[in-house]
């Protein structure tokens, strides 16, 4: 008896079953661009840009914290201090993908999907409201622990909202669909910046007047994110079950037409009918899901050709993360580092660093993620990454072999600096996102899609808590003596992620049961 057969039958109910999945027929055949298939970008896509947007403003208002509560040492946060800070919310991230990830399969799509949305506005609210007590606790304390909270609704949406992206999308638009969703990072970390500028304009008299008008500042910045969060989340919390979910575990076919049906004409209805309380009745096979769920994740990456391939996406994530994480987040020292950054005033200093922010991310970040979108489809996702990757391996040689010299021609470093944010974008970034999307069975999706992308923030962690204090060897304080040397580690780190693409197979143009029936079949004796 084939493995193939083993596995089915140790997973009888509820398992990843290999039958013909009559309904999904209509959704590969749709290829318009109806209201569901718009309902869901927004649904999606606005969480990605608040996450993004929650992630990326710490790296514009650690300095204005800096100058706000730390006088006494010229406006520098300590390192370890401020690795805390701006690391808390990838601690949080790690613990929310893992989870939500975990439960997206054992419990359903529909029973998860908003859930981490409230978090990341509860998080938020709090963050930008943060207080002192007169003696113990200071107000980076608790927006350190309010940080870790945003972060593990942050992390939820990763494996939630890939996993329904992916899992209401026909094969031929599937990637450009999970591209559009992921991009919005980029745009959230532009408006990041966008929002820091406008609250400055509005606030310079008073911060030239007192430096602790600052406090107001860095407050509404963080704030602001709280508005595309709320704007959603009535459509995430009225999602409908993904038809895969509904067929492969809960084994319900009505209720996975009705879903097809419904995306396939265009519009969902929120009202409850009584057709759907009837195909909503879980089966048996449905009922026992959760408990299976174990058995059928333990079974199916007992076999080393699916286990290899989870070793791919988490250790193609885990180093793209390191370099990503540990420049993006400390992107203000890097153009500090190259002079984009002058001498001046506190509001100057400020100005200048978001305003550098803005630059890269308008030159490399955002134009890297619509590379993607519009080549993913053609070019596939494996070569997108190994082209990425090896760009990268060269850009970073070139900053850590040149810094000095570039330094002394600011437009040529900006110019190199924002091609690595292009090429992380149209390149790992967003394929790391995209393929544990993919190349998994429905059953166990949305668990190994949590289990890479929390690989990744391993790598973030490692990369915001050593990156202040490993640049600042062999130098004083804020001078980051050590930044050329450490971005030829980064430069090593992306050759490595280059040799991992190796293990991820190609999904292009082939739908999830096509995917899921490959892995199936690599699994036999």
């Amino acid at each position: 008896m084939s493995a193939s057969t083993d596995f089915n039958k140790a997973t009888d109910e509820g398992s990843i079953d290999q039958t013909p999945k009559v309904p999904l027929a209509a959704l590969e055949e749709e290829q318009s661009w109806n209201w569901f298939t718009i309902r869901t970008l927004i649904t999606s896509g606005t969480g990605f840009f608040t996450d993004a947007y929650d992630v990326f403003i710490i790296n514009l208002i650690v300095p204005m914290l800096g100058y706000v509560y730390y006088k006494d040492t010229h406006g520098h946060i300590p390192p370890g201090t401020e690795g805390v800070l701006k690391g808390m919310a990838s601690f949080g991230t790690l613990v929310g993908q893992l989870v939500f990830g975990y439960l997206g399969d054992a419990h359903g799509r529909q029973k998860i999907y908003g859930t981490e949305l409230m978090i990341i506005i509860l998080g938020t609210f709090c963050c930008a409201m943060v207080g002192s007590n007169a003696k113990g606790a200071t107000v980076i304390s608790y927006l350190t622990f309010w940080r870790f909270i945003l972060g593990i609704g942050i992390g939820g949406d990763y494996p939630m909202s890939a996993t329904v992206t992916s899992e209401w999308a026909s094969a031929g638009r599937r990637g450009q669909l999970m591209s559009i969703i992921f991009s919005m990072q980029g745009i959230g970390n532009m408006m990041a910046s966008v929002v820091t500028l406008i609250v400055l304009a509005c606030f310079k008299s008073a911060i030239i007047a007192d430096v602790d008008n600052l406090d107001y500042v860095w407050r509404i910045c963080v704030g602001v994110g709280c508005i595309p969060a709320v704007s959603t989340i009535y459509l995430r919390l009225t999602m409908p079950e993904s038809p895969r979910y509904a067929m492969d575990v809960e084994s319900n076919i009505e209720k996975a037409n009705l879903a097809v049906a419904r995306a396939t004409a265009g519009s969902v209805e929120e009202k409850t009918t009584t057709e759907d309380r009837v195909a909503n009745q879980t089966t048996v096979a449905g009922a026992k899901a959760s408990r299976n769920h174990n058995r059928a994740f333990i079974d199916y990456f007992s076999r080393w050709e699916n286990f290899k391939v989870l070793i791919g996406t988490s250790s193609t994530w885990f180093l793209l993360d390191i370099a990503f994480y540990g420049v993006s987040l400390n992107q203000s020292y890097v153009l500090n580092a190259m002079g984009f950054v002058g001498n001046g005033t506190v509001y100057d200093n400020l100005w200048r660093t978001t305003l550098g922010n803005l630059t890269v991310s308008l030159l490399g970040f955002v134009p890297g993620y619509w590379f993607t979108v519009f080549l993913i489809e053609k070019m596939g996702r494996k070569r997108i990454q190994f082209m990425g990757f090896g760009m990268l391996t060269i850009i970073f040689i070139i900053l850590s072999t040149a810094f000095h010299q570039l330094q002394k021609i600011v437009p040529l470093f900006v110019a190199v600096f924002t091609l690595a944010q292009f090429f992380f974008n149209f390149g790992p970034n967003t394929t790391t996102f995209v393929v544990p999307g993919e190349v998994f069975p429905t059953r166990v999706r949305a668990t190994a899609h949590g289990i890479s992308a929390a690989s990744g923030k391993l790598g973030a962690i490692l990369a915001t808590f050593a990156f202040n204090k490993v640049a600042e060897i062999g130098g004083a304080p804020g001078e980051h003596a050590f930044l050329p040397e450490l971005l030829g580690i980064f430069a090593g780190i992306m050759g490595l992620g280059f040799l991992c693409t190796f293990l991820i197979p190609e999904t292009k143009g082939m739908s999830l049961e096509e995917i899921e029936q490959r892995g199936t079949m690599n699994t036999s004796a």
